[in-house]
């Protein structure tokens, strides 16, 4: 079966939607992995998405805000947050790609309930906050009931933009991957494509990773570092 192509556009898909939020002042840490090291950790039928013979690890934080699920209106409060995710990318048996996500840091309850409830996504419930100084972006997490934690800032060159394979390969992921009632759900999303900027890493100190069944990678520099100003995401059925 050909690998589904990877487009900077969201595939036309009919499908009623089932949820939708925004994504903004989007982090973006990947680094480049061994295949075999993240075979264990994806889902039975999904094998892990290459490119140039490597996988990707990614850390990603950003700013979820008026979440709405179906046609019912903002979730308020508990729908707006700072997440932060440790993802994969894989492809399954008919060449469909997607991510794949370890874990998923948010500081309301209620979306990690729903979340966990609806889509068996791997939530925890996390003190999470952010913060803008100029270009400038700070990230912190740390999960209420077991103390994991990340602490991140990075520098955004904003007169730069980042469009190349490599970076189309992380971002422009338009599915995910999740085990659910013992089979592997294939939930797809669309968005206006990434506006991408690059960024510098200043500071990073995290076990995610760890906890997510990756030690040591986060021990290196990231292979990637960028930044976007965000997107408007829809989830279909």
């Amino acid at each position: 079966m050909p690998l589904e192509p990877i487009t900077p556009e969201a595939p036309t898909r009919a499908g009623r939607v089932v949820a939708a939020q925004d994504w903004r002042d989007v982090a973006f840490l990947h680094w480049r992995v061994e295949p075999e090291r993240v075979a264990p950790l994806l889902p039975p039928g999904i094998t892990p998405d290459l490119l140039d013979g490597a996988t990707q690890v990614g850390l990603i934080a950003f700013r979820l805000a008026d979440a709405r699920v179906g046609p019912l209106p903002s979730t308020g409060r508990w729908g707006e947050f700072t997440e932060v995710n440790v993802r994969l990318v894989g492809v399954d048996a008919r060449g469909r790609r997607a991510v794949v996500f370890r874990s998923l840091e948010a500081s309301s309850l209620p979306a990690v309930v729903a979340a966990r409830a609806a889509f068996s996504l791997p939530y925890v419930w996390a003190r999470t906050a952010q913060r803008a100084r100029g270009d400038v972006h700070e990230y912190a997490s740390r999960r209420i009931s077991t103390g994991e934690h990340f602490n991140m800032s990075i520098e955004v060159d904003r007169s730069e933009r980042v469009d190349d394979e490599a970076a189309r390969f992380v971002t422009a992921r338009w599915a995910l991957f999740q085990r659910r009632f013992g089979r592997t759900m294939h939930l797809v999303n669309r968005h206006e494509p990434w506006v991408l900027h690059p960024a510098r890493l200043r500071h990073l100190d995290e076990n995610l990773l760890a906890a997510a069944g990756l030690p040591g990678i986060s021990d290196r520099e990231p292979d990637s570092v960028m930044f976007s100003p965000g997107v408007r995401a829809e989830f279909l059925r």
